[in-house]
C-alpha cells in the first residue's frame, strides 16, 4: 500500500509542475521523468493513470514538446492501451484518446495552423487545442478558494461530476479552468463548488470588447455523479506535502528541478509497482 501512495505522490507532483507552462520543457528534457509517466499510465490505481495522463496533456501543451513525446518508447502504445482497456472508465479514455490524437497530428501543419493560439508560454489559458470537438473550456472564478485545504473540497466537488476531464488551479486570483464534455453546463461546476457552503463560483467570460465579466453560477443543478474515478488523496494524508518534497510555488523552475531529481529516482527505482 506504502509503494502505491508513493506512486500517487510522484505523479500528482509531476501532474502540478507540468500544469506550469514555464516547467513543460524540462520535464520533457528530463531523462527519467517522461518514461516514469508512460510506466504510470499501466499501473493498477485508476487515480495514479489519470493523474499521469493529466500531466501528459499538460506536457503536449507546449507544441515543442510534441514531436519528443510521440517519439518516446511506449508512449503511444501506452496511449491506445489506456483507450482500448475495456476497464478503463470513460473519462480516463476521453482524455487519453485526446492526447493521442494531438501527439499524432505532431508533424500536421494543418493541425499546428489550428492550434497555433496554444502556446506553452501562455499561463493564462488551459486546453485550448481545437481537435477535440467533445470538449470545452470554462474558467472559473472562486471566492474563498484561499489555500490548500479550500483547494481539496474544490477538487472532491470537481471530480464527483461526471463529464468533468480535468482541472488545474490559479491559486492566486483564485481561479480554476475547467475541461469537460462539450454537453456539461457550467451551472452544474457551479453548483457543486457552492455546495460545499465555504465558495462560490462565478463564470469568467469574455465581454464584447474583450472585458472579462463575471457571471454568478447559482442555485441548485443535479448532474449525473461520477463514480468512476476514485477521490484524490487528502492532502492531509499525502506524502506529497512533506516539506523538503514540495513544491512552493508554480512557476518556479528551481524548486522544480530539485524536485524532478527526486521524482527521477523514484521512478528508477520502482520501475514495477
Amino acid at each position: 500500500m506504502s509503494g502505491e501512495l508513493d506512486a500517487l505522490a510522484v505523479v500528482n507532483q509531476l501532474r502540478d509542475l507540468a500544469a506550469d507552462p514555464l516547467n513543460r520543457r524540462a520535464i520533457v528534457e528530463d531523462q527519467g521523468c517522461l518514461p516514469g509517466l508512460i510506466l504510470f499510465m499501466d499501473h493498477p490505481n485508476p487515480q495514479v493513470v489519470y493523474s499521469a495522463l493529466l500531466a501528459v496533456r499538460y506536457l503536449a501543451e507546449c507544441r515543442a514538446n510534441r514531436e519528443k513525446m510521440k517519439g518516446e518508447l511506449g508512449m503511444m502504445l501506452s496511449l491506445q492501451t489506456v483507450m482500448q482497456k475495456g476497464t478503463t472508465p470513460g473519462e480516463t479514455k476521453l482524455l487519453a484518446s485526446e492526447i493521442y490524437e494531438i501527439l499524432q497530428n505532431a508533424n500536421n501543419a494543418e493541425s499546428e495552423q489550428a492550434e497555433a493560439s496554444s502556446s506553452c508560454r501562455r499561463k493564462a489559458q488551459f486546453f485550448l487545442g481545437s481537435s477535440n470537438k467533445r470538449a470545452k473550456t470554462v474558467v472559473l472564478h472562486i471566492d474563498g478558494l484561499d489555500d490548500s485545504a479550500r483547494r481539496s473540497l474544490c477538487e472532491e466537488a470537481l471530480l464527483k461530476i461526471k463529464g468533468v476531464i480535468s482541472f488545474t488551479f490559479q491559486m492566486a486570483v483564485k481561479r480554476c479552468v475547467v475541461r469537460i464534455r462539450s454537453d456539461l453546463k457550467a451551472e452544474a461546476l457551479g453548483s457543486a463548488i457552492n455546495s460545499t457552503k465555504v465558495m462560490k463560483a462565478q463564470q469568467v467570460v469574455k465581454g464584447e470588447d474583450g472585458e472579462e465579466l463575471m457571471v454568478p453560477l447559482e442555485g441548485d443543478f443535479v448532474v449525473e455523479q461520477n463514480t468512476d474515478l476514485p477521490d484524490y488523496l487528502p492532502e492531509d494524508e499525502s506524502p506529497s506535502q512533506e516539506p523538503h518534497k514540495a513544491v512552493s510555488r508554480l512557476g518556479s523552475m528551481q524548486d522544480g528541478v530539485g524536485w524532478l531529481s527526486t521524482a527521477a529516482n523514484f521512478l528508477t527505482r520502482s520501475f514495477y509497482w
